[in-house]
């Protein structure tokens, strides 16, 4: 070994001593720093198994640590293909440095780190997703005994714990967050080692190499490895990023409806340029920007969603088409960053629940607790004392009769009128304070009994268990960071080691 060489080697295990714990927090995980964590972890097994000359390896493991620090400087190219990395290797080694490609493809290694880019997506996007609902289950705590109106069609429908329904937009959230587990176990199995379609002659360590980056284990079928599942994961994670999108749409959605009313009961701080813009001709108006921009944000995020699926379409098993890492990535880049929005809005948001309470008693939107409370304490049949209670709301509808104000008598007699054809001498059984407490918006949450209802124990168990389901989800999140962190700290301690002359 002459001494230059000498000197180099040196060098470079001093130098990769001091900077390999930070080059991986220091580099953006892209295609190129993959392509040097499978032509390291190659190294490694190659020379470990007797694939590759003991010998040679010093010298091309110090080439790869240039390779890498150059392309670490600012502005340097940083490229992603085998073809153009392979030859920087080269210069850098000499020409042996090509015997680490024994056995591989460009199709293998491809394949490998468009998993390892999509797994760290997954985990950014869960991490998120994570953040945003504890802050949603937070304000369902906190408004679990806030009595609000409940639309359907668009129109106010029923009382309800705002809590309770939050809890329901979470648990949207939650399932998203189990479809984001389940498809991170079919994309952290690695391709490596299955060259193009059916493996090589070469005895490759497959199996070493997927703990060496961090997977779970390996693409079972050669063939599958590059040419079916690298197109399938991009359809899979866009679906979960379209059910994300649409569940945090349908909250904004419910949020934004409340801005067509003079009063509403619930809206965005009115901080000036962050969540509300005043308008340039109508200075009465504070429009809800933060809930449009980010609803704009989600629609450009589903059709960005919409791109896996439209390139997968059609095309033989293999084609790129639907694999490019820089569209899939802005894909769910753009979920994580619509997420941090929705924050945005949780965090602004003001509830007035009195004006809720207003909005409730000045509606009917209590009325049929009167066919359910006759039915389940007088036997009443259902349609009867939905019959008596229709009729009840066209009267104070035509006559302006709030909820509270309903006179007895007259429900008496609306009664009698109803139910003539089913009993001539029928009464109304409730008393008039029955009556009253039947009408009672909180009363009617109080007092609901069903399993995963809105009343005091069935909130206290759901928001205990939404707890423990993000305290799930966090700590799957790091888990596998962990063993991802891990797993390429072992790599760099045992690369560190060929580097020594």
């Amino acid at each position: 070994m002459n001494l230059c060489y000498r000197k180099l080697c040196v060098g470079v295990v001093l130098a990769f001593a001091c900077h390999a714990a930070v080059a991986q927090s220091n580099t953006d995980r892209d295609q190129f720093f993959w392509l040097g964590q499978i032509n390291k972890a190659t190294a490694v097994i190659n020379t470990d198994e007797g694939l590759l000359d003991r010998a040679k390896t010093p010298k091309i493991a110090a080439g790869l640590v240039k390779v890498l620090e150059d392309g670490a400087k600012p502005g340097a190219a940083r490229p992603y293909r085998v073809v153009d990395f392979e030859p920087l290797l080269i210069r850098a080694s000499g020409p042996d440095a090509s015997l680490l490609h024994a056995g591989r493809s460009s199709q293998d290694m491809f394949a490998t780190y468009r998993a390892t880019i999509m797994r760290d997506n997954l985990l950014d996007l869960a991490e998120q997703l994570a953040k945003t609902s504890e802050n949603l289950v937070r304000l369902s705590e906190k408004h679990a005994k806030t009595i609000v109106p409940n639309y359907t069609n668009g129109i106010a429908a029923q009382p309800n714990s705002l809590g309770h329904a939050w809890l329901g937009h979470a648990a949207g959230f939650e399932r998203d967050a189990q479809r984001i587990r389940e498809a991170y176990a079919r994309i952290d199995r690695s391709p490596m080692g299955t060259t193009v379609l059916n493996g090589s002659s070469w005895p490759l360590n497959r199996t070493r190499m997927a703990h060496y980056l961090g997977f779970e284990t390996i693409v079972d079928n050669a063939y599958d490895a590059a040419q079916i599942s690298s197109s399938e994961y991009p359809v899979e994670v866009a679906a979960i990023v379209t059910s994300i999108g649409l569940h945090a749409g349908h909250f904004i959605q419910d949020i934004m409806s409340q801005y067509g009313q003079v009063r509403p009961w619930i809206y965005l701080t009115p901080l000036r340029s962050v969540n509300t813009q005043v308008s340039s001709a109508m200075p009465q108006k504070q429009n809800p920007i933060l809930l449009t921009e980010t609803r704009r944000e989600i629609s450009t995020t589903l059709a960005l969603a919409m791109g896996p699926v439209m390139r997968a379409h059609n095309i033989t098993p293999g084609m790129q088409d639907p694999k490019e890492e820089k569209s899939n990535t802005e894909m769910v880049q753009s979920a994580v960053q619509f997420l941090k929005r929705m924050d945005r809005i949780l965090n602004a948001l003001v509830v007035i629940p009195d004006r809720a309470l207003e909005e409730l008693n000045s509606d009917w939107t209590a009325s049929q607790e009167l066919a359910d409370v006759l039915m389940r304490n007088y036997k009443v049949p259902f349609r009867a004392g939905h019959h008596f209670s229709s009729d009840i709301v066209k009267f104070a509808k035509q006559h302006n009769i709030k909820p509270l104000d309903f006179p007895y008598a007259e429900a008496k007699r609306i009664y009698k009128v109803a139910m003539k054809d089913v009993d001539p001498n029928a009464e109304l059984p409730m008393s008039e304070k029955e009556f009253r407490s039947t009408l009672d918006p909180v009363a009617i949450v109080q007092n609901r009994t069903t399993v995963g209802g809105p009343q005091a124990s069935e909130m206290t168990r759901m928001v205990a268990l939404a707890k423990d389901k993000l305290k799930e989800q966090q700590n799957w999140t790091s888990a596998k960071r962990q063993k991802i962190n891990q797993s390429m700290a072992q790599l760099e301690t045992d690369f560190s080691k060929l580097l020594k002359p």
